[in-house]
């Protein structure tokens, strides 16, 4: 325990005080405790969860198949414990540890809202799925051109510098396409798309203006980088990569903020307010609940960062009220905890391919094609707003084809170490508009393990989306068979909220303190020494993955914080 401590009022103050506080060590957590490290802080972070060392803590990630006790599958116990990851494709033998303990930290739903939690060390920067795309004005300029929700404070322009920035660092594989609406980045070399995904995406391209498919721009490294080897196409990401071939606090921000010698790190450390200041009209720091011993202390600084995760850090938001702020700290406007986005899925469609079958592929590639946007851009007239791309890839069938219960003998045997047919697929992701009613609040008639209210999901699909939905499908079929794509079958298993793992929204960034809860820097109008860089500052969703975004926005408030700093102005 850093410091000493003393009893006041039943609480354990530690007078402790810091430059600088990060709350969370997430995606963007990792980059502000990096920054501001780098920029001279002394810097805390607080991690509500346990400890997870990088190689050490990666317990499955060198074990065979056979050496798993379940074969990779979830006990029934599991099931019962872990209700919500077992909505999704999330519940896996190698992972569970990862994911928050359900009972010890339950929400209500108002409305189903699939949440995705990871209480450790890194949060979900271990498990991420590592697609990395630049915004384009099209995302910026959307709010603003449609009429809706409010404009964003920030052009492409303001980030395209901070975008190379943190790719510089992170290491972003991806191929140079000259897409106005997918700006290319610094990357290291692309991976390459299979034999029959170039000449799926060359008969795409051939036959439908605008549309382009690409290899995936990921956080897998193609080239070594200092400190970190590249990717070794295990594809066994989300158990941790021993070599640091891809980005993740564990081998990246933390290892180079740690070398500063600025950085304290305390795990089990549940961040339950930010500690408001009525006379200067500032943060003084934070109250901790320790989720070990339970004792409450308080920890001091200048700034505050705050990287919880979108829902997190508005439940810290809402949770610091005073009788300045009834509703929570940065409530001013209204709009806190409101305008919750995502990125609806689980729809697509997969056929087969004919023609290949002297053709195979070796390795396990990390990563896989990306068909960007083309719905409602470059004169495409659509009855909804906005748009999305697909995720997929192409593969040989393998031996689990056959169900072996059904079939015996020598011949089935060795027909099944042959490879089976090609077989393509891919998956939508669509933008979700920032509508108001979509929301959460705090909950205080349902407590934590730690008694804490917990929080209340109230958000869903509106006509927009679900109109967008249908074409999601036909878009791809269509596609798929004008490049000769045989027996297409479709899928869509429905949305609920959160289930797309990117929730956006609830503290948005803007120009107007009435409309808004943050600034164009990130700054909460209400506590201007407060920040809020992770997804709860999005003020549209896009349909690209939003991480490299959280990423170059945290980079950018800390330049401005740490200039502000100095000033005098914070």
């Amino acid at each position: 325990m850093p410091g000493d401590s003393t009893q006041i009022n039943n609480k354990a103050v530690i007078q402790n005080t810091y430059d600088a506080i990060v709350v969370g060590s997430g995606i963007s957590g990792g980059w502000a405790a990096k920054e501001l490290t780098e920029k001279g802080l002394k810097v805390l972070m607080l991690e509500r969860g346990k400890p997870h060392e990088h190689i050490k803590d990666y317990k499955t990630a060198n074990k065979d198949p056979w050496d798993f006790e379940h074969r990779g599958h979830t006990t029934e116990q599991q099931k019962k414990d872990y209700p919500v990851i077992h909505r999704g494709w999330a519940a896996g033998e190698a992972v569970m540890d990862s994911w928050a303990n359900e009972k010890d930290c339950p929400y209500t739903e108002v409305k189903p809202f699939t949440w995705w939690r990871s209480y450790q060390m890194g949060g979900r920067s271990i498990l991420w799925g590592r697609q990395s795309y630049r915004w384009s004005d099209f995302d910026f300029d959307a709010n603003a051109k449609d009429g809706i929700a409010i404009d964003w404070p920030i052009r492409y322009k303001d980030l395209a510098p901070w975008y190379d920035y943190v790719e510089k660092f992170a290491g972003i594989s991806g191929s140079m396409e000259g897409l106005e609406h997918l700006p290319d980045g610094h990357f290291l070399p692309p991976m390459d798309l299979n034999i029959v995904e170039k000449d799926v995406a060359a008969r795409i391209k051939a036959q439908f203006k605008n549309r382009s498919m690409i290899i995936g721009r990921t956080a897998n490294l193609t080239a070594p980088i200092p400190g970190r080897t590249q990717c070794q196409f295990r594809n066994r990401c989300w158990e941790g990569c021993p070599f640091g071939g891809y980005f993740s606090t564990q081998s990246s921000t933390l290892p180079a903020a740690q070398a500063t010698n600025n950085l304290t790190v305390r795990p089990f450390s549940i961040v339950t307010k930010i500690i408001y200041d009525k006379d200067t009209q500032k943060a003084k720091g934070v109250e901790v609940l320790d989720a070990e011993t339970n004792k409450t202390y308080e920890f001091y600084s200048k700034i505050v960062f705050l990287n919880a995760s979108t829902l997190n850090s508005a439940w810290v938001l809402m949770n610091s009220a005073t009788d300045v702020w009834k509703e929570g700290l940065g409530s001013s406007s209204g709009e806190l905890g409101h305008n919750i986005m995502d990125h609806h899925y689980n729809l697509g469609a997969s056929g087969k391919v004919d023609g290949y079958e002297n053709e195979t592929t070796y390795g396990r590639r990390a990563n896989g094609f990306y068909i960007t946007r083309f719905a409602n851009l470059y004169g495409d007239k659509r009855d909804y707003l906005r748009g999305y791309g697909y995720q997929g890839s192409a593969s040989r069938q393998g031996w689990s084809r056959e169900i072996a219960e059904l079939n015996i003998g020598a011949n089935f045997k060795e027909a099944i170490t042959e490879p089976g047919s090609w077989t393509i697929g891919a998956t939508a992701f669509g933008e979700i508009l920032p509508y108001h009613e979509n929301k959460i609040t705090l909950d205080k008639t349902v407590k934590d393990k730690w008694g804490l209210p917990v929080l209340s999901m109230d958000a869903e699909l509106k006509d927009n989306e679900k109109k967008m939905r249908k074409d999601m499908v036909s878009d791809l079929v269509a596609m798929f068979e004008a490049a000769g794509v045989k027996n297409v079958t479709t899928h869509d298993t429905g949305h609920a909220m959160g289930h797309g793992i990117h929730e956006m929204g609830t503290a948005r960034m803007g120009n107007d303190p009435k409309t808004s809860v943050l600034n164009k820097y990130n700054q909460v109008w209400d506590c201007k020494n407060v920040f809020v860089t992770d997804g709860a500052c999005m003020v549209s969703s896009a349909c690209q993955n939003p991480s490299l975004t959280y990423m170059a926005l945290t980079a950018r408030a800390v330049d401005f914080a740490v200039n502000e700093l100095k000033k005098g102005n914070l």
